[in-house]
């Protein structure tokens, strides 16, 4: 199997990919920057497991179609597909710029449309496949100061579980996992307010 992870360089994604790659899959690890991409390869590579880093965009359509073209002619188009790729531009509603909310929405919600609508063609085809999306506690609870965050993470929820209903049939599993507070670094730039609130 191979395994498409975005957000793949740190925290959750990093964890998620090397788990990927013990289990035997190949590993097509996400980042933005090229730097990013080098450590997934490295990490994959100390780790015994088959697979590499590349740079993406989740947030730009284009980045998205030149990968799936990508890993389309290299034969590595994924059975598995994990959306963990995220950004936070926390602000109050009333102090929130119209960018930071696109930037969240972009990111956190499009990214994952896009990413399963072109690996789903393949594993309608296969009659096999994996789509798990990372969500969170606070698009259950909401957060002050994290309207667009919380609005992205609740919609990968709905989406989840309508997705999953339109390719149970096809052998396709679609999941959204929403971890409790972990320490990582989009964590550690929570303001002390918002840490406590989520604890």
């Amino acid at each position: 199997d191979c395994a498409l992870v975005t957000g793949a360089s740190r925290g959750i994604g990093r964890e998620i990919a090397l788990a990927l790659g013990r289990a035997g899959a190949r590993v097509i690890g996400t980042a933005t920057t090229a730097a990013g991409a080098e450590a997934i390869s490295a990490a994959l590579q100390s780790s015994g497991c088959s697979g590499r880093g590349v740079v993406l965009d989740v947030s730009a359509a284009a980045s998205i179609e030149g990968l799936l073209a990508s890993l389309e002619a290299a034969g590595e188009m994924p059975s598995i597909l994990v959306n963990n790729a995220a950004v936070t531009r926390d602000a109050l509603l009333l102090r929130m710029k119209p960018e930071d909310w696109d930037q969240v929405i972009a990111t956190d919600l499009t990214s994952v449309y896009r990413l399963s609508k072109a690996c789903l063609r393949a594993m309608m085809k296969a009659r096999r496949g994996r789509i798990i999306t990372l969500t969170s506690v606070v698009g259950l609870t909401g957060n002050p100061g994290q309207t667009n965050y919380a609005a992205a993470k609740a919609g990968l929820i709905g989406f989840s579980k309508s997705l999953a209903r339109e390719v149970a049939s096809r052998g396709i599993t679609v999941n959204a996992v929403a971890p409790g507070f972990i320490d990582t670094d989009m964590t550690r730039a929570l303001g002390d307010e918002q840490r406590a609130a989520l604890l």
